[in-house]
């Protein structure tokens, strides 16, 4: 049964990660065709914003170091947007290369993680990034910026929100189009998620421009989503069948399973326009190629027994 609650949005736009986010995490490699029929499957289930990969030195990601060849045997679906995450002005040339039209880069909120991560503090970081953005918006390119680390560092402890609001604010001043806050470590919890969106809210952010990124460590990632509605966010970070984690932080376990995201938006009657039958059937079949079980709840709740 279909129950609204107020104040919350009519519709949602899953950004799905589980293709970039997710495999990178695959100890073993993914075969590259496996990695296209799995986007093309998502396309087909209705979602229409997949990133696709990403363009980092395959000697630190190895997972990701096809990404021009699965590029080239993609089929593009109509109506379907395929960003891909870069890291420098490198790997923007070979995003402009494969003809992408939409990139994200990837900050962090701590200085511990932002050297872990990138090997640079944040003003660093940030710096890397202004050529990056200024490049690609004069594309006509939309930029997206991740943020990690946002509720939590597991070498930082708590993550002051003034902090995390300097970090967002800067980038959304280079000229990125959109801002995901990530819970990297899954610490957060609805009040701070509330906190944290209303102090953007009150520093000039659109709330439009801010999408959220959870991960369910500690069970919290519908929660805080459901939090982050009721603020105004309209776009959710998810990965089919809960895939990934974060491969400089240990401690970061599975993103939000866009299948569990899905149930609870479709109870609310939130539109996602996702076919969730052919979405659980598509992570099962992609479980089966990791030989393993999808973690995803309602995956496991609706899969044959």
């Amino acid at each position: 049964m279909r129950t609204g609650l107020e104040g919350l949005p009519e519709r949602v736009t899953i950004y799905e990660v589980g293709a970039r986010d997710g495999l990178q995490n695959e100890s073993a490699i993914v075969p590259v065709e496996v990695k296209a029929e799995f986007i093309t499957r998502l396309a087909d289930a209705g979602l229409t914003t997949i990133e696709a990969t990403s363009f980092v030195h395959p000697k630190w990601v190895p997972q990701l170091a096809d990404a021009e060849e699965l590029l080239r045997v993609l089929p593009r679906t109509p109506g379907v947007r395929y960003p891909v995450l870069v890291p420098n002005e490198r790997g923007l040339d070979r995003a402009l290369g494969a003809g992408i039209q939409e990139i994200a880069v990837f900050g962090s909120a701590t200085e511990t993680f932002a050297r872990r991560n990138l090997n640079r503090t944040v003003d660093e970081s940030i710096a890397m990034f202004a050529p990056v953005v200024e490049r690609a918006r004069a594309e006509g390119l939309a930029v997206r910026a991740y943020v990690s680390m946002c509720f939590g560092d597991p070498w930082e402890g708590d993550v002051p929100i003034d902090q995390v609001v300097s970090v967002a604010t800067r980038l959304l001043d280079l000229g990125c189009t959109e801002l995901s806050l990530g819970d990297t470590i899954g610490v957060g919890t609805p009040g701070h998620v509330t906190a944290l969106i209303g102090a953007l809210a009150t520093a000039g952010t659109d709330i439009g421009r801010i999408a959220v990124h959870f991960h369910d460590t500690y069970g919290q990632a519908l929660a805080n989503t459901l939090a982050a509605l009721r603020c105004g966010v309209t776009t959710v970070d998810a990965s089919a069948g809960g895939l990934g984690g974060c491969p400089y932080a240990e401690s970061a376990t599975g993103n939000l399973a866009t299948e569990d995201l899905v149930w609870m938006l479709d109870g609310l009657g939130i539109e996602t326009g996702v076919d969730l039958p052919a979405l659980a059937e598509t992570s099962r079949w992609m479980a089966g190629r990791l030989g393993r079980p999808s973690p995803s709840r309602v995956v496991q709740a609706v899969s044959p027994s």
